[in-house]
């Protein structure tokens, strides 16, 4: 699981205390997660050219070391449909605290699912699998296992769901792909074991899934002190 392009990005982090979403989605892919296609630009031409290879519309999101929440200083754009409004956004984020570039990211779709794992000071390592979106912190569903997980840890998850129905198919939207899922959760729940000496956490949020993919579109990965 572990190579040397993943102990370099943890390594590289430690002084900051966490990795940069442009570094936790280099890691995510090494690790045989899918992520969308994007690109770390540290120049507004940069930002543009990047755009033009991924396409419009596009998620723009500022990265600074001092910015862990980014939609909490509005430093997330979301489907920005052309340059003009794109070299705002960079403008904007440029003014930032410890503004360090922007992340292009190509615009994903599907069902939100909330994906997270910590390290338990009486368990070890846990995963947790959510129903996500805007009314996640209203609904609270999610369920909860212990690494490792098997298969068929998560088809027991996905039951324990009371929004279980949102991926199995209801009212005529097709269901989600389970073997993208599992496939996500598997690669989590080995990366959080791999790594389980050196984080707290891993989230994904929010994880696109559809009857086609299981795409994470943000990570966040806080290193033990």
């Amino acid at each position: 699981m572990l190579n040397a392009v993943i102990e370099g990005i943890i390594e590289d982090s430690q002084d900051q205390g966490w990795v940069l979403e442009p570094d936790a989605k280099r890691l995510l892919g090494e690790a045989g997660v899918a992520v969308p296609n994007f690109a770390w630009c540290h120049t507004e031409a940069d930002a543009l050219n990047a755009a033009d290879r991924i396409g419009y519309p596009l998620v723009a999101k500022v990265v600074s070391v001092s910015i862990v929440h980014k939609t909490d200083v509005d430093g997330v754009a979301v489907g920005v449909a052309g340059p003009h409004e794109l070299s705002e956004h960079y403008r904007r984020f440029s003014r930032m605290q410890d503004f360090n570039g922007i992340l292009i990211d190509e615009m994903v779709s599907g069902r939100e699912l909330i994906i997270g794992g910590k390290i338990d000071f009486q368990f070890g390592p846990v995963v947790l699998m959510g129903i996500g979106g805007t009314a996640v912190e209203i609904y609270q569903d999610a369920a909860i296992r212990m690494a490792p997980l098997q298969a068929h840890d998560i088809e027991s998850m996905i039951a324990d769901l009371r929004g279980n129905r949102l991926l199995t198919g209801y009212r005529g939207q097709a269901p989600i792909s389970i073997p993208h899922l599992t496939r996500v959760m598997l690669r989590m729940s080995e990366l959080l074991l791999a790594l389980q000496d050196r984080i707290e956490s891993l989230d994904l949020n929010p994880v696109f899934c559809s009857d086609q993919h299981c795409i994470v579109a943000d990570a966040r990965i806080i290193l033990k002190k």
